[in-house]
């Protein structure tokens, strides 16, 4: 027995003071990530986070999945610090033959777990900016507001993504030059798609200015005939035989309208 206990306690002995070490500081580094995982989930619960992003489709993907968008945040940081360690640990063991890759690897890891962050952000804060949008623009029947929750969406999230590609090293010029393209495209987008609720606004302020007619006025316009209910800047609201009918104000204007009097 004594000569069992002799060999180990010579093996224990002979390991390097080093590995000790980084064995200490594996298992310290173990602990410190759960224990900011942990106490980063409560911050953002007692932030008011998962009130905030409810509903959001990134959101909604997550609980398809049993987890959460805080739970997903809190684990990253908890990974992050965890990735450090073992590169600390390493690098304490004086693992010499991995010295240059784990130096690349150190220097590379905090810009991905920022580009990651960054990028998750950018698609709950693009989800829930749609919703805020949609429920905004509800009130409105206009078939072309229906582009802008999702423009908007995609453009947060593109914006996002740029960031999160200057952070892994992504050249600026480039990331100016995609910028400079969407802008393009969401002013050339934005243009094709609302070309008929500009038409609506100017023919609305024309008819708020003018008053051809008025609530409670019998018309025929754009082929339609009823009661008028309400006028505003992009549509004429007129209702007939229980049935209400949302007129563009620029049909208004292109076709006429013709005021039915008794």
């Amino acid at each position: 027995m004594s000569t069992v206990t002799s060999a180990l306690v010579g093996a224990v002995a002979a390991v390097p003071d080093r590995l000790w070490l980084a064995l200490f500081v594996l298992a310290f580094g173990l602990v410190a990530a759960y224990v900011v995982g942990v106490i980063n989930r409560r911050l953002l619960t007692r932030a008011g986070v998962p009130e905030v992003i409810e509903g959001t489709a990134f959101e909604r993907t997550a609980r398809e999945f049993d987890t959460s968008t805080v739970h997903i945040l809190a684990q990253l940081s908890s990974y992050f610090i965890a990735a450090v360690t073992v590169i600390v640990a390493l690098t304490v063991a004086d693992v010499n033959y991995l010295e240059q890759f784990w130096s690349g690897v150190a220097a590379f890891l905090p810009r991905v777990f920022v580009a990651v962050i960054v990028l998750i952000v950018g698609v709950v804060v693009g989800d829930k900016a749609e919703l805020l949008v949609t429920e905004r623009l509800r009130g409105v029947k206009l078939p072309e507001l229906g582009v802008f929750p999702p423009l908007v969406k995609y453009s947060v999230v593109y914006v996002a993504a740029l960031v999160a590609l200057g952070q892994i090293g992504v050249q600026t010029l480039a990331l100016v030059v995609l910028l400079a393209a969407f802008a393009l495209a969401v002013v050339v987008f934005a243009a094709l798609a609302t070309k008929d609720l500009v038409a609506s606004a100017a023919a609305g302020v024309f008819l708020l200015l003018r008053q051809p007619y008025g609530v409670g006025d019998e018309v025929r316009v754009a082929g339609e005939r009823g009661i008028v209910q309400e006028v505003d800047l992009f549509v004429t609201r007129i209702e007939a035989d229980g049935e209400e009918h949302v007129l563009p104000n620029h049909l208004v204007f292109r076709d006429g309208i013709v005021l039915l009097r008794e």
